[in-house]
């Protein structure tokens, strides 16, 4: 049994206590599955007829195409809002005040105001007969701001010495900032800019207010007009949108963690090479010495 530095490892009662609560907690998350899984099956919502609409042909295609728009959108939003980020962060940290300001308002203005009613007047003032760019231009205003704050975040973590350094070998400002803040502050802030584009690829099913089929308007679509027993799908539908967004998620938070593992793995810097004894005149002895160090060719020039 050992102790953390953040909290005294538990003692024996303390261990007792907590599986008593773990077991609990299981038997009652248990029984509520079996209370929802009665309750659906009562009204018929787990019917083979419910879930057997998913084997028709126009449904799965409509499926299809909901999801290549939601990803289309998607692909537009993260790109836009990436780059939008990185120009609020380097204006709201510019040295002229006027450029600050504007950033910084716009910055507060779009993170306050709800993303559904950016969407919407995003696509009845300016892009009515537009809405995936409507779609992705309202994610890309709000998750722009977002990202602006997270990489400026990441800019003010750099340590100060790098700056200066920098500075001192005759950099311009915006040198140091592409060469020497943003790598880094981007390298240390990769976890968070990935989960914010998870939110981004969920914050999609909000195209639903503007009428743009992605996959949450197809769910509701497939589900208010498809007809079993004169009953509506709409449980085994959203079970199955619901495992697509997850699926979707999951795949982009294991892309996340590839390319966090990818950067820590990659070797920066100067390597240092290895100390070579010097070829004397001991003879043959020093330069078989030399050659586990230098290679064979290595060898041959030295005694050359």
């Amino acid at each position: 049994m050992s102790a953390s530095v953040l909290f005294d490892a538990p003692g024996p009662k303390a261990v007792v206590r907590n599986r008593i609560y773990a077991v609990i907690g299981t038997v009652v998350l248990i029984g509520l599955v079996v209370v929802a899984v009665v309750r659906l099956s009562d009204k018929g919502d787990l019917d083979y007829g419910m879930w057997d609409i998913f084997n028709y042909a126009g449904i799965r295609q409509n499926i299809a195409d909901a999801v290549l728009a939601t990803l289309k959108a998607f692909g537009l939003a993260a790109v836009g809002s990436l780059v939008l980020g990185v120009l609020l962060a380097v204006a709201r940290m510019s040295d002229h005040k006027p450029v600050r300001w504007a950033a910084t308002a716009f910055i507060e203005l779009f993170r306050s105001i709800p993303l559904l009613i950016t969407i919407y007047g995003v696509w009845i003032g300016f892009l009515t007969d537009y809405s995936m760019w409507a779609l992705a231009l309202g994610l890309s205003i709000y998750n722009g701001c977002v990202q602006a704050e997270v990489l400026r975040a990441g800019v003010n973590s750099v340590p100060k010495g790098q700056r200066e350094a920098a500075y001192a070998l005759g950099m311009s400002k915006t040198q140091v900032m592409a060469s020497v803040l943003m790598p880094q502050a981007v390298r240390a802030m990769l976890p968070t800019i990935i989960s914010q584009l998870v939110v981004t690829l969920k914050d999609t099913s909000l195209g639903f207010i503007i009428l743009y089929p992605e996959l949450l308007q197809t769910a509701r679509l497939i589900a208010s007009n498809t007809q079993v027993d004169g009953a509506y799908p709409y449980v085994s539908t959203i079970v199955v949108i619901g495992t697509i967004y997850v699926a979707m998620c999951l795949l982009l938070a294991a892309l996340a963690t590839w390319i966090e593992k990818r950067g820590r793995r990659a070797k920066t810097g100067i390597s240092m090479g290895t100390a070579v004894a010097p070829v004397t005149a001991a003879g043959p002895a020093a330069v078989v010495a030399s050659e586990g160090a230098l290679g064979a060719d290595g060898a041959r020039e030295a005694t050359n």
